[in-house]
This record gives structure tokens, sequence and C-alpha cells, in this order.
């Protein structure tokens, strides 16, 4: 813990952990500008160097582990879920004005992983009718709303599809140890 007189010692990134970071922003640079041309690449190149040196981030441990296979089941599996999950939430909103139940359920994951941890979050909350309201990055827990929740059991339910969009991405990203605690 530091106070306001001693400075926060950064670590060292090196360029290597930070590369799927800078991809990420070149990438977002051309999709900014609608094109790729050289130019393009080169001022997002600067623009990814100048905007990681300027606000500094912490560099995330990826686990070193990625299966392709399981990464596009995953994302198959989120898509299929978004399209499911707009039709149950139109009909609730179209259908009768009856009263619908909603429920904040604290799931507690089983990964340490800041990077499984968001691409879970991001996961749940891309499906219509749940999102994630916090995130207790210590605990590893997220607190997520979800519509069409009456009983215990659809508590449970609700618990259980974050639990496998973890799972799921465990497989695709996670690391050895990590999958084999989910595995059983």
């Amino acid at each position: 813990m530091s106070d306001a007189t001693t400075p926060v010692q950064r670590t060292r990134v090196t360029v290597r952990q930070q590369l799927p970071l800078l991809a990420a922003l070149v990438l977002l640079w051309m999709m900014l500008w609608g094109s790729v041309t050289p130019l393009t690449i080169l001022t997002g190149i600067i623009v990814a160097l100048a905007v990681t040196r300027a606000f500094y981030l912490p560099a995330v441990e990826l686990s070193g582990r990625f299966n392709p296979f399981w990464f596009v089941v995953f994302v198959g599996r989120v898509l299929g879920e978004m399209v499911v999950a707009s039709f149950q939430v139109a009909l609730l909103a179209l259908g009768p004005r009856a009263r619908h139940g909603s429920a904040l359920i604290k799931v507690d994951l089983t990964t340490r992983s800041d990077f499984i941890l968001t691409g879970t979050a991001l996961a749940v909350s891309l499906v219509p009718g749940s999102i994630v309201v916090e995130v207790d990055r210590a605990s590893t827990v997220l607190y997520v709303h979800s519509l069409s929740v009456r009983t215990a059991a659809d508590v449970e339910k609700a618990r259980a599809h974050v639990l496998g969009l973890e799972r799921d991405l465990l497989r695709a990203w996670g690391s050895k140890a990590e999958w084999e605690a989910v595995r059983a």
C-alpha cells in the first residue's frame, strides 16, 4: 500500500505482452478510418504506441494456451444465445403487462484470471436479458441482473448459465490447471 508521498512502482511490460493490445488498437484505428492502407496501418501503429505509453495499463497475463476449435464453439454458443434471447426479451416486452420477475445473482467464478473474468462478463452482458452490474475482481465474483427469474430454480439456472460460459471460455483459452478445475 502506498501513501501520497510514495510513488507507485510500475512493472516493466514487454512488447510481446502488449502485442495483442497493440494489434487490437491498430485494428480499431483501421475500422474507425474505414480503410486498410499502408498509411492507415502506420498511423495506427504510431497512435497505438502513443496510447499505450501515455495511459499505463497493467499487463494482462494470458495462459499461453489457445484452442481455436473450442473458441469457435464458444463464439457460436454466445451468438446463438444472443439470437434466442433477443426473441425471448421481445416477447416479454410485447406480451401481456404481467409482472416479470428479475433477480440480482451473485456468481462465484472459479477462475482467478482477469482475462477470463472479463471475457465471461462480456459474454454474459452480450446476451439480452442479462447484464453484469458489478465485478469483484479480488474474489472473481460477478453480480448479474437477469430477467425472467421467479423461483430459486430460476436463480440456479441463471447461475449455471454464467458458470457454463466461464467453463466454455476456459476450455478455449484458460490455463490447463483452470480447465482441469472446472472440467469435472
